[in-house]
């Protein structure tokens, strides 16, 4: 669950292609007079290989979540943790695309980076990673931006058909049935009875598709059920426990269900122990 101006951003420019349409620099922009004192320099200078598919973070992203954000990958893709990916054809398609995760503090270190030590990713900021969250009863959004990486480089990739995010596969149908309709962005009230409604205007209908994927299997494998957490999303998303889906829902319960995809059945909580993870010096080519 997040603001669209984070997407834009985050995953449209900095975490963009490199050399994005805005002036380069060498140096973090300045804040004031005593800036250049004041304002560390931001740069990405260390990373984690998790089963081929890296982590790039900055300086300032905390070591302790960059471990924990790499977990929660290999979780994701190792989920019986036995060192090998659980479907090699949905991990094959993350490396074919270059799928990655890019970590900085917070949102408002955007500014610092130089323009042209951007790295292409899908972003995630240190102070939203949170780990042992389950147990604070808080929600760790590293599930969602990492699980965001996973099925938009993997599953739609290696399943097309299923999860593609254009209008007529599996995937999109079922949402469009969630949604009370087919809609290119939200429209300006839900059809009755919808039980998916994200409002905000700037996600667009492959944005909508991707933040389905993110509600309904997290939903599937248990990670949205804890208390008060449907009072958080419910404005968005009303099926947040297994059976909800299962009752709310059946098509979409249905493909989640199918074991040829050897989805995720355990939430990851970070702490893998397949192959070790080791953080590593990151240096620009």
């Amino acid at each position: 669950m997040k603001s669209m101006m984070r997407i834009a951003i985050v995953l449209g420019c900095v975490f963009g292609v490199l050399g994005c349409a805005a002036e380069s620099t060498s140096e973090a922009p300045k804040m004031g007079e005593e800036a250049e004192e004041s304002t560390p320099s931001v740069a990405f200078t260390k990373k984690i290989m998790v089963l081929g598919v890296p982590i790039y973070a900055t300086n300032t992203t905390r070591d302790e979540k960059l471990l924990h954000a790499a977990g929660v990958l290999a979780q994701f893709l190792d989920n019986d943790e036995d060192g090998e990916p659980d479907n090699p054809k949905i991990h094959q398609a993350i490396l074919d695309t270059g799928g990655a995760i890019v970590m900085i503090a917070t949102e408002d270190e955007f500014e610092l980076i130089p323009r042209d030590r951007w790295i292409r990713g899908q972003g995630l900021y240190d102070e939203e990673t949170i780990p042992d969250a389950r147990e604070q009863g808080v929600f760790d959004a590293s599930l969602e931006e990492i699980w965001h990486m996973v099925s938009d480089n993997g599953l739609g990739i290696a399943y097309p058909d299923v999860f593609g995010k254009i209008p007529e596969t599996e995937i999109t149908n079922a949402m469009d049935t969630a949604r009370g309709g087919r809609f290119d962005g939200p429209p300006a009230k839900y059809p009755a009875g919808a039980w998916y409604t994200y409002d905000d205007e700037t996600c667009d209908y492959d944005c909508q598709v991707s933040e389905y994927i993110y509600w309904t299997f997290t939903s599937f494998i248990g990670a949205q059920d804890f208390p008060d957490r449907l009072d958080r999303i419910g404005n968005e998303w009303r099926l947040n426990t297994r059976e909800k889906l299962r009752d709310g829902d059946p098509a979409v319960y249905e493909i989640l269900s199918r074991s040829e995809y050897r989805l995720p059945s355990v939430v990851p909580n970070g702490n893998y122990t397949g192959t070790s993870l080791t953080i590593e010096p990151f240096q620009y080519e």
